[in-house]
């Protein structure tokens, strides 16, 4: 008689809770939660840099480290990937998608700015994390309206959009915005004058970044030239070295942390222009605003740094050069982005979450699960 009691109750309570246990998260939450059960809250960065190289390869990255005397800054990352690059509509993407994939975990389709397939406005990583108290930061060597950076803070349905991409900075907190595009702030078919917009809210406005260096404010808003910065061949200097370390310097004042996205915008254009020499002195600026960064990180101990590439552009090959650095080089397949997949790289807290080949929405829900509380 116990033992049939015993049975009648056991098979009772599997009847209760048989349905509950098998029942499925969501898969964004299940992801989230995933990675914040294995990673305790200690372990996890109060911080993340996430760095992208436009266009950026794994030829592209041989060619800056040849160039550069066999060094280059992603050997001291413990942790690398491989991220699947395709947009919600073409197998090759353009940075829009990429970018977006990367803002919101989400894939679109070519030329969308931060919006789904139904031009639906996403939610970006720089607003969900502004809302639980981090400050932000954007900075890219192209127009600070162009695909990538557009994609952390506006939604439009067509990248071409670039003025009322612009008027979407104003709808973000921001600490740091840094780029070129000047002209879509002041020169604008509505008349309207943007840079005296961001001056009423409270930035500290600039649009030479070397004076904008010694601003003390905390937002700071840079617009270097009126459409893209110029490349490293015409003089633009260590602009985006230098203000790495002024971005990080402005959001870590923020104890409950900060999240930032640089981005090396020419080393695409340098492969759009087949030209080697372009992509090469781009690849070697950008190693030095990663460089910067890890050396944040490093002393910092809070910090995560993900590097990586909305794609690969050009079908870049690399054919020529020597062992001493000289004559380094190549070929491309096309004007073009391609599909390959292109490396993740990782160092800090959380580092360990980028291993393996994954979806470039991965990325996005990563950061996110490692950042919220």
């Amino acid at each position: 008689m116990p033992s049939k009691r015993i049975f009648l109750v056991g098979a009772l309570w599997f009847a209760i809770t048989a349905p509950i246990l098998c029942q499925k998260e969501p898969a964004g939450r299940r992801d989230k939660t995933r990675v914040q059960r294995e990673i305790p809250r200690e372990n996890r960065p109060k911080n993340v840099i996430l760095m992208i190289g436009d266009g950026m390869g794994l030829a592209q990255i041989t060619a800056g480290m040849y160039a550069n005397g066999n060094q280059i800054a992603f050997e001291k990352f413990p942790v690398v990937g491989l991220v699947k690059t395709a947009s919600a509509s073409d197998l090759i993407t353009d940075s829009a998608a990429g970018a977006t994939a990367y803002a919101c975990g989400q894939k679109t389709y070519n030329k969308a700015i931060a919006v789904d397939v139904n031009k639906q406005p996403l939610r970006t990583l720089v607003e969900v994390l502004e809302e639980e108290g981090l400050s932000t930061g954007l900075v890219a060597t192209s127009s600070f309206t162009d695909a990538t950076p557009a994609c952390f803070y506006a939604h439009q349905p067509d990248r071409r959009m670039q003025e009322e991409i612009a008027n979407d900075v104003l709808k973000v907190r921001l600490e740091v915005l840094a780029g070129g595009g000047r002209k879509f702030f002041d020169q604008r078919k509505d008349g309207r004058n943007l840079l005296q917009d961001l001056r009423t809210i409270g930035y500290d406005v600039h649009t030479d970044w070397r004076q904008a260096l010694t601003s003390r404010a905390d937002r700071l808003a840079c617009l270097a030239s009126e459409e893209g910065m110029p490349r490293m061949s015409e003089g633009r200097g260590p602009f985006l070295p230098e203000f790495t370390v002024k971005t990080l310097e402005i959001l870590s004042r923020n104890p409950r942390g900060f999240f930032c996205m640089i981005e090396g915008s020419q080393i695409d254009w340098g492969g759009h222009a087949n030209d080697d020499q372009y992509i090469i002195q781009e690849m070697l600026d950008f190693n030095q605003a990663i460089e910067n960064a890890l050396n944040f990180a490093q002393n910092d101990k809070q910090t995560l740094v993900v590097v990586t590439a909305d794609h690969e552009t050009g079908g870049f090959g690399l054919t020529k050069g020597n062992l001493k650095g000289e004559n380094i080089g190549g070929q491309f397949v096309t004007k073009d982005h391609t599909y390959c997949m292109v490396p993740v790289f990782a160092f800090g807290p959380g580092a360990e979450k980028f291993s393996g080949v994954m979806e470039n929405t991965e990325i996005h829900r990563r950061i996110l699960a490692l950042l919220k509380p």
